[in-house]
């Protein structure tokens, strides 16, 4: 199938993949110039906050926009400090002694380690209320399981750490507390009402859009009171119906590492990247073990078919791009303070 350079580069432009190693591999670099919207961190790519800064600088070289993306939730979910652990209180500590002034203040100190890491994004704070006790992935995660609560301190991530320049991102949307199954390895259903949704796990979204959070998170969640078939990634009825009309979230969507097994699993990389685009997404997080040039290239060509075949118009994917690239833009004109991209401030792991 015959694939136009300009429908490539602007498939590129809603991919945000993985790679492996400390320093930006030759792929990564090349593709950057060549229009790739950025790429998420692990673990894996983080060593010293002067080598982390230096990766980043290493990045924006080739593209001054580039969005860099990473999972720092403190607590249990950490890439700065993966090392040695985290050295701040994850959200269910928060949570526990519940002085939202604390939490703000927790998310503005990671801020500006990231602000002065070079990260555009952090995909943090996670907004499920952790209602199911046999929950496999939230758990600790969670603020509580009190909706009320959840929603206060998402609030206040949100503020403190968009005060330093860097976006936060509310996850899992619509809200993966209430759920016994990994995403990563199958289907989460979430059988609650649409009157008990709105109730409980939408309740920290509205917040957070209140707030003015600059990005959300898909679950891969099957929701069936919005949608008996797809999950909530790849669903027009939770990302457009739901999420942005309902809620008027006018920000930018991102998915969870679309090789999770809830969406890849049925449809394929590039088939459930084509369909959350095409449900509402804006941006695709490809990580996991898939941190290659072919495997990005198969999902780059993927989205672009779709537009060919017409399972995908051109305009939504213009439309995503046009949200990753004002994500980029905010974030470049944000004035932190005293953080600024290069200079190290996190104490060495």
């Amino acid at each position: 199938m015959k694939r136009s350079p300009d429908l490539l580069r602007l498939a590129d432009t809603v991919l945000l993949p993985g790679f492996a190693g400390t320093t930006a591999p030759d792929w990564v670099r090349r593709r950057l110039a060549g229009g790739l919207a950025g790429v998420v961190l692990f673990s894996r790519n983080v060593d010293t906050p002067a080598q982390l800064a230096a990766l980043t600088s290493s990045l924006r070289a080739e593209n001054p926009d580039v969005v860099i993306g990473i999972d720092e939730e403190a607590g249990e979910v950490t890439r700065l400090e993966a090392r040695t652990g985290s050295s701040r209180p994850g959200n269910y500590a928060l949570g526990v002694v519940d002085d939202v002034e604390l939490t703000e203040q927790v998310a503005r100190d990671i801020g500006h380690d990231l602000r002065q890491a070079g990260i555009t994004i952090d995909f943090a704070p996670a907004a499920d209320v952790n209602s199911n006790p046999d929950n496999p992935v939230i758990g600790l995660r969670a603020f509580g399981a009190a909706p009320g609560l959840v929603a206060r301190h998402t609030a206040a991530w949100i503020r403190g750490l968009q005060s330093t320049g860097v976006a936060a991102c509310a996850k899992h949307f619509p809200g993966h507390g209430d759920t016994s199954v990994d995403s990563h390895h199958g289907i989460p259903r979430v059988t609650a009402s649409r009157e008990e949704l709105a109730e409980v796990e939408l309740l920290p979204f509205r917040v957070a859009i209140r707030e003015g959070v600059r990005s959300i998170m898909t679950g891969h969640l099957l929701v069936t009171a919005y949608d008996e078939e797809r999950p909530a990634t790849l669903s027009p009825r939770v990302l457009t119906g739901l999420l942005r009309r309902e809620l008027g979230f006018e920000g930018l969507i991102v998915t969870d590492g679309i090789e999770m097994a809830a969406v890849s699993g049925r449809y394929g990389l590039g088939g459930a990247s084509a369909m959350a685009v095409a449900a509402g997404a804006d941006a695709v997080c490809v990580g996991g073990e898939n941190a290659d040039e072919a495997t990005h290239a198969r999902i780059r060509d993927a989205i672009a078919d779709a537009v060919t075949e017409g399972s995908l118009t051109e305009e939504r994917l213009a439309d995503a791009a046009a949200r990753v690239r004002a994500l980029a833009a905010w974030r470049a004109g944000a004035e932190p303070g005293d953080a600024v991209p290069g200079e190290i401030g996190l104490a060495a792991a």
